[in-house]
Formats: C-alpha cells, structure tokens, sequence
C-alpha cells in the first residue's frame, strides 16, 4: 500500500488514480483529521462480493472446502449438465 498526505495526493492525483486502477495498489492518503483509503472499483467491488458471500450462512464453509478439493477431484464445466 502507497502512503501519502494529503498535500502530495492533490498534487499527484491523476497518476496515483491510475496506478490504483492499473495495479490494484491502495493508496493510504492521511491527513489532520485522519486517514482515508484510495482503491480501484475493482478492488471495491471484490471486496463487496466476498463480503456478500461472506455472509450467507455456510458459505465461507463451502469456499473454503472447495479450495482445499484437489482438482483431480472435481468435474469439468463441459462434464455438468443442468
């Protein structure tokens, strides 16, 4: 995560955005009255859904199982039927 003040953002503004947006890279921007963090709306947006997903009761179970399933052991996409 970049560090900057609030001083520094407002004179980088345009090149810190784009780096957050291009690399996903949070920008900490702090200043007198506290801090406040810069993300990319994709980084946003995945933080919503694993929230969302985070919050159906067992879910979190499942996620986890399913990364810890070896792929040996599971089904190809062109193998289901609905």
């Amino acid at each position: 995560m970049t560090t900057t003040t609030i001083t520094n953002f407002r004179k980088n503004s345009f090149s810190m955005v784009e780096n957050a947006i291009r690399f996903n890279e949070p920008v900490s921007i702090t200043t007198k009255s506290g801090n406040a963090v810069l993300i990319s709306e994709e980084e946003y947006n995945g933080m919503i859904e694993t929230i969302y997903l985070s919050s159906i009761k067992g879910m979190k179970e499942k996620l986890i199982d399913g990364l810890n399933t070896p792929l040996a052991e599971t089904v190809a996409e062109a193998e289901v039927s609905w």
